[in-house]
């Protein structure tokens, strides 16, 4: 039997929604840690993982921007040109500068970039593991009432 957030935490709420909310951050925590976790081991961190599965799904349109990837990340607040650099410095991006725009970078991951995300298959799966109580129908569920909760 799943155990509440009111025994998880030992805490107390104002109401329904407050509990809600409460809830919904310490879960989505404790399912962040487990993945960052799984990531540790290849010496990657969230963000920058989040940018190399970008570039890999947009592969064929070619190199992409600093701003197209930025619109893309999980978290919008990122320091974007110090991921790119990190990531450059790991060899698994390639960056240039625009012809056109020198203030622009074109970001375009590398061999050794799409080597390790087919390495880190294996944390996709265990990361499909973390919501593997509930079932497909739950899934979608899930996924439309915090969908629901980001239209406010």
């Amino acid at each position: 039997m799943p155990i509440s957030i009111d025994e998880e935490i030992k805490g107390r709420f104002r109401n329904t929604y407050h509990k809600g909310l409460i809830n919904l951050i310490y879960t989505a925590k404790q399912v962040s840690y487990k993945f960052v976790q799984s990531l540790k081991k290849h010496n990657i961190t969230e963000q920058q993982y989040n940018v190399l599965r970008i570039l890999r799904g947009f592969q064929a349109e070619g190199p992409l921007t600093i701003g197209f990837i930025k619109e893309r990340m999980l978290d919008k607040h990122s320091d974007m040109s110090r991921i790119i650099d990190r990531l450059y410095e790991k060899g698994w991006v390639t960056r240039e500068e625009n012809p056109d725009d020198r203030r622009q970078k074109s970001i375009k991951i590398t061999e050794k970039g799409l080597a390790l995300l087919n390495e880190m298959y294996h944390c996709e799966k265990e990361s499909d593991k973390l919501l593997s109580n509930l079932s497909p129908e739950e899934v979608a569920e899930l996924n439309r009432l915090l969908d629901k909760i980001r239209m406010k």
